[in-house]
């Protein structure tokens, strides 16, 4: 199938599936579209049992599998998606809360790498090496994932900023953990790096601070060259089309420098969303401008959802597997649980941030298609199989499970008046 007819086919499911949610499930759109996916996709492995001669299951892996769902994502939604989410997220609100989300995004996917790292290890008997790069691409909470399910949940606005702000930060600083610790685990894949220990440090940390500094000087430069162009233009038409140049172009020159275009694109979209719409923008460019992006971010949701319930024909299932994905969501919610109670204790303790912060932060922090992305990108091993295999489960789990349910937990544990 050409580009165009695989768009066009994601695009026609997309509305169809949503319209199904939207008249008979009546589920959280990007949540419903999943499910129906998921859902479709489980009907044809049945019906391929019973009738095998119309080979349908395998005409659906061979349309799965022509689709390449981590470039897709990478390299082309991710920085689209992040930009219209960081948009919405004001730089005063956020610095209201940025000890938190700092530590959260540093500190707290450190935690859970080295948690789910260890444990995984342990319950699979992969090399450590490995399973810390299972953990680092399950660690970092979906901004994609998050933000659609924000908006259904009527969180506080306080609670709100630091789950959507480290949210946002600790995709780019996971996906930044993930290219080191891949480049560690298998070194064939990255020029023999890390032959010894010393040349592993010294490598891992530059490219770290090459990866992440780096995406975030890009994307405050590049942000502001657009701002200070659009401050001498009064064209809500042109003015949309640069911030939409800004993402797509500023997120490829991200790659093309090998600098986080995950960083970059968030670093950009704030600064373009706060100071741009206060300085650079008529009242009408405001309301243009983000009425295209939250059309954007609704549309890309919805297409990224819908491939997720699709990417269960590039999964393989066993027995061992599926125990194995179970027990990854019990040590993912572990790990989710100390990379957000550790951080809140070392800065004064829930009291200090409101009622059921805790509680909130970790059931809310969704896995969502960047994680099955980034499994989907590993070197090909024989430990391939088992993380693809858990991730996928965890990321279903997450979305459905826990999407479905935060609304109702905020309500039950934070129901008295914010502190802070």
């Amino acid at each position: 199938m050409t580009l165009l007819q695989i768009t066009s086919l994601l695009i026609v499911l997309a509305g169809a599936f949503g319209a199904i949610n939207y008249l008979f499930l009546k589920l959280p759109s990007a949540i419903g579209i999943l499910v129906v996916s998921l859902l479709a996709s489980v009907a044809v492995l049945v019906l391929d049992l019973f009738l095998p001669g119309l080979h349908m299951a395998q005409t659906a892996r061979n349309v799965i599998l022509g689709i390449d769902f981590s470039d897709a994502l990478l390299e082309g939604m991710l920085g689209l998606l992040l930009f219209a989410g960081s948009l919405h997220v004001k730089l005063a609100d956020l610095r209201a809360q940025w000890r938190v989300v700092v530590l959260m995004a540093t500190l707290g996917v450190a935690l859970s790498t080295a948690v789910v790292g260890a444990g995984f290890s342990w319950i699979t008997g992969m090399p450590l090496a490995v399973a810390l790069v299972f953990g680092a691409l399950i660690s970092p909470t979906d901004p994609v994932a998050v933000m659609g399910v924000l908006r259904e949940a009527s969180l506080r606005k306080s609670l709100e900023t630091k789950i959507a702000g480290e949210s946002l930060f600790n995709d780019g600083v996971g996906y930044v953990v993930y290219l080191v610790l891949v480049a560690m685990a298998f070194p064939a894949t990255s020029g023999g790096h890390g032959a010894e220990a010393g040349s592993e440090v010294e490598f891992a940390t530059m490219l770290f601070l090459q990866e992440a500094a780096g995406g975030a000087i890009l994307g405050i430069v590049l942000g502001w060259l657009v701002f200070r162009i659009m401050r001498l233009i009064d064209d809500y038409s042109l003015e949309v089309l640069l911030t939409l140049g800004l993402a797509f172009g500023g997120y490829e020159l991200a790659v093309w420098l090998h600098v986080s275009a995950p960083i970059m694109a968030v670093c950009a979209g704030l600064l373009i969303g706060d100071i741009g719409a206060k300085h650079g923008m008529s009242e009408e460019t405001r309301k243009y401008v983000d009425a295209f992006w939250k059309l954007i971010d609704e549309i890309l949701n919805a297409v990224l959802f819908l491939l997720i319930g699709f990417e269960v024909f590039a999964v393989a299932f066993s027995a061992d597997l599926l125990v194995a994905g179970a027990l990854a969501i019990a040590l993912a919610l572990l790990a989710r649980l100390a990379a957000v109670a550790i951080p809140i204790y070392l800065l004064g303790g829930p009291r200090k941030f409101g009622p059921g912060v805790i509680p909130i932060m970790t059931w809310g922090g969704l896995k969502g298609g960047i994680s099955v992305a980034l499994a989907l990108s590993l070197p090909d091993s024989e430990w391939k199989p088992v993380i693809l295999t858990a991730t996928y489960i965890v990321v279903v789990f997450s979305i459905i499970v826990q999407g479905l349910s935060v609304g109702k937990l905020a309500a039950k544990v934070g129901r008295e008046p914010e502190l802070v």
